[in-house]
């Protein structure tokens, strides 16, 4: 005799109500001087598979290698360039994509083929499925490749001072991959113009209330001989940025 089957409530209206439906992802592109994997980089994007619709909003932060000509060629329905027309900084370069993009969901993806736009489904699943609104890919839960020990410090340090100062236990706060339903990215006002908006970021959503989700992503770290533009100094500014916006008034 075959068992009842349980009897599952139907899902209440308010919870209908307020389960967000998402239409399209911005993805924005902030470069500089990465003519030789942006090219790639759009490739790549251009082949991921999504449940929702897709916009690339690529920003050309001043690049004097010739990045802005292979952007020229690269640009079409789906990716638009966006051009400063001096070097202002990873920070300024987001928040002119921000100005742009439309977006209910938005995802900052850099240039340089640290990280995969594969994972871009693995990020977007708990969104979603309703069970966050802020996604953080970690590259240090599950498998990884291994990174040198100083850049393991470095970015284990900051997340542990984010976590203690922000209370809230965050493997990963330095990673790139940062996914934000766009009504919360605009609850929040973002000044940053370098790569202290990583930290900017991060610290704003907590001290709002906001609870960060974080799923696993592949990473191939550069070196500065391959690239690499963020520098100790960053990784201080970083640290700085943390305590002071934890100590500043709202």
């Amino acid at each position: 005799m075959a068992e009842p089957i349980p009897h599952r409530p139907p899902m209440s209206q308010d919870k209908l109500d307020t389960q967000p439906s998402y239409k399209l992802l911005s993805v924005i592109v902030p470069v500089y001087n990465e003519r030789n994997t942006v090219t790639e980089i759009l490739r790549r994007m251009r082949l991921v598979e999504l449940p929702i619709d897709l916009e690339v909003i690529v920003v050309d932060d001043g690049s004097t290698d010739g990045t802005d000509r292979v952007l020229a060629a690269l640009e079409d329905s789906t990716v638009r360039v966006l051009t400063h027309r001096t070097n202002q900084g990873k920070g300024s370069a987001v928040r002119t994509g921000l100005q742009t993009a439309r977006g209910d969901l938005v995802l900052i993806q850099d240039a340089d083929l640290e990280y995969d736009p594969s994972d871009w489904t693995r990020l977007l699943q708990p969104v979603l499925n309703g069970r966050a609104k802020v996604v953080y890919g970690s590259r240090y839960i599950g498998e990884r490749e291994a990174v040198s020990l100083r850049r393991w410090m470095a970015d284990r340090g900051l997340s542990a001072l984010a976590s203690v100062l922000y209370n809230s236990a965050i493997s990963d706060m330095q990673t790139c991959f940062k996914l934000v339903d766009r009504q919360v990215l605009n609850s929040i006002s973002l000044a940053s113009e370098h790569f202290d908006l990583e930290p900017e970021i991060t610290a704003k959503l907590l001290r709002a209330g906001h609870r960060i989700y974080e799923v696993p992503v592949s990473f191939s770290g550069r070196r500065r001989s391959e690239g690499r533009k963020y520098t100790w100094r960053d990784g201080v500014e970083a640290a700085a940025t943390l305590v002071r916006l934890r100590f500043t008034r709202r």
